[in-house]
């Protein structure tokens, strides 16, 4: 019997390779319908990605940085907010190529009666929309999705974690997070809960401080794998 009763998954970098080839390209096209004079090439877009969450927050900063006043700030990212998401979801969504071995992961969480859940920055209209686009046979197994509307995943004591584990009823040491940032890997462990990390090239190198496993790729990793690396140290560690 396993002891791991459920994953949590993280979305945007660790189920889909989602930052490059969807937020940049619809951050981009949404700005420039808004008339904004501003286009993010990738290697400034990772310098945003590793240091302000959200594509909202990143239009913030950026604006900020520009010396626009408070109230063209607020302007601006009234509208992109609603355009932005509109085009993500519509014409890069569903062409966002999934991260390996994930597929295989699902389904052995699935085979073995290992629950499963999302717990994201994502909105949860995003989340939704991209199970249905890319995961069909596997979205009603995610019990659980937890994204911006429900609260902060970040920087909140792992407040979205935990909320997770109480919906699913379950012990934090009974659970294993999957991760691919530093920021998400700590919210993670301030729930108590371990976490593998299959990072990708913008969160390559960030300190993934307690986390149980740190890996470029989960194909090289079946679920048994993780369980005997995650469930099995001390969980006075976290």
């Amino acid at each position: 019997m396993n002891k791991v009763k459920a994953l949590i998954f993280d979305v945007n970098g660790t189920m889909v390779d989602s930052e490059r080839h969807g937020h940049l390209p619809a951050s981009n096209r949404a700005m420039k319908q808004i008339g904004l004079n501003i286009q993010w090439d990738w290697e400034h877009f990772k310098q945003l990605i590793q240091n302000v969450p959200g594509s909202v927050n990143r239009l913030k900063r950026e604006l900020a940085s520009r010396d626009f006043s408070t109230e063209e700030i607020l302007d601006y990212v009234e509208g992109f907010e609603t355009l932005k998401n509109k085009i993500y979801m519509e014409e890069y969504l569903p062409k966002l190529k999934i991260k390996a071995g994930v597929n295989d992961m699902i389904q052995q969480a699935i085979d073995q009666n290992v629950r499963l859940a999302i717990v994201s920055t994502s909105y949860e209209n995003q989340i939704h929309a991209l199970l249905t686009a890319q995961f069909p046979k596997f979205e009603k197994y995610f019990e659980f999705m937890l994204g911006k509307e429900t609260g902060e995943k970040i920087d909140n004591n792992g407040y979205l974690h935990k909320k997770c584990l109480n919906l699913l009823q379950l012990n934090a040491h009974e659970v294993i997070m999957i991760e691919d940032s530093a920021e998400g890997t700590q919210a993670a462990v301030d729930a108590h809960i371990a976490t593998a990390v299959f990072y990708n090239d913008y969160t390559y190198g960030e300190a993934f401080h307690f986390a149980r496993l740190v890996a470029p790729d989960m194909s090289y990793f079946s679920l048994n794998d993780l369980e005997k690396i995650c469930l099995t140290s001390n969980e006075n560690d976290l």
